[in-house]
Formats: structure tokens, C-alpha cells, sequence
């Protein structure tokens, strides 16, 4: 089963660094009138038809099985309680995924006993974004949206390394100031 979609699940997925290209990279929008306080309920929206963009991650039940764990943990430390969404939770929760291929050019310079040289470094890795959403059930407006942004090199033959950089994206972006 692939949850995806426009309530909670936009920004965990992430990228997940393996490889020292970038650290994670994390970050929250809260709608300023929002009174998390006022909710006590969520659900996983149904999934929508937007894919993650690579195979790996679309077919691995493994993936969606860790992000929503992380999730369901990370609400629950914030006093929410996971319902059916047919007991009309005050929250729906959406998460989307996508991979990129990126280049990431260096240039160097480098003494020598006859000068100085110029020397380039391209590093070639896959990063991934990953977006959770949360949005209002009764008015459906998103509410708070949380991505994380990393590597994936390393992360994707290794279920332990994906489990710990999915728990890392979303701990990080459920805990951030002035969020929930």
C-alpha cells in the first residue's frame, strides 16, 4: 500500500545521507493562525496518484512501513491519537516523495612542485525530498508541512541506514520551533 498525498506525508521521506555529499536539510511551515492544541486526532489520508519517481522507493513496502511508524511514533510524543479516517479525525496526513539525480561540482586548488593547479570534483548522488503534510480534516487546509532533503547514496541497500535516516528526517522535522 502507497500512502501519498496533500495532508501529511510531504516532507519526511528526504533525502538520507550516506555519503558526506550534504547533511540533511529540514524544514517546517506552520499556517500562523493554527492552534495545534485544538487537535487530538489523526488519520492517513488516502493515497493520491503522484509518484515518488524511482522504482526503489515506490515499490519498497518497507519504506512506507518505516515513514509511517516514524510518523505514527512522532504524533503520538505530540499527544495526537491515530484513528480510522472513518471516525472523522481533526487531522489527515499526507506524505510525498521524490529522487533526484544531482551533480555537485568542487574545484580545487592544489600546490605542486611546478605551481598551482585547478582541480574539479564532480560528485554524482541521488537525493531525495521528502514532504509529510497535515491538513485540516474539517476545512481541508493545510495546517503544516514538513520536508526533509537528503542523500540517498548508501541508504537504499541498507533497510537498518533507511530506517535510521526516516526516524532522523521525521523526529527532526515533527520537533522543530514553533511547529506542532
Amino acid at each position: 500500500m502507497r500512502v501519498t498525498g496533500l495532508a501529511f506525508g510531504s516532507v519526511i521521506f528526504g533525502a538520507l545521507l550516506a555519503t558526506g555529499c550534504a547533511s540533511m536539510r529540514v524544514g517546517t511551515y506552520v499556517s500562523r493562525d493554527t492552534d495545534f492544541s485544538s487537535y487530538r486526532t489523526y488519520a492517513w489520508a488516502p493515497a493520491d496518484a503522484l509518484p515518488i519517481g524511482d522504482p526503489r522507493l515506490e515499490n519498497n513496502p518497507i519504506f512506507v512501513d518505516y515513514l509511517q511508524g516514524a510518523v505514527e511514533r512522532g504524533l503520538h510524543g505530540h499527544r495526537l491519537l491515530l484513528v480510522a479516517a472513518s471516525e472523522q479525525p481533526d487531522i489527515l496526513i499526507h506524505f510525498h516523495g521524490s529522487v533526484r539525480q544531482v551533480l555537485s561540482i568542487a574545484a580545487a586548488s592544489r600546490a605542486h612542485d611546478h605551481g598551482v593547479s585547478e582541480d574539479v570534483d564532480i560528485i554524482d548522488y541521488d537525493e531525495g525530498t521528502l514532504i509529510l503534510d497535515m491538513v485540516d480534516a474539517r476545512t481541508n487546509r493545510l495546517v503544516w508541512r514538513g520536508w526533509a532533503i537528503d542523500s540517498l547514496n548508501g541508504i537504499l541497500d541498507s533497510q537498518d541506514r533507511m530506517e535510521e535516516k526516516i526516524n532522523e528526517a521525521v523526529s527532526r522535522m515533527l520537533d522543530r520551533p514553533g511547529g506542532l
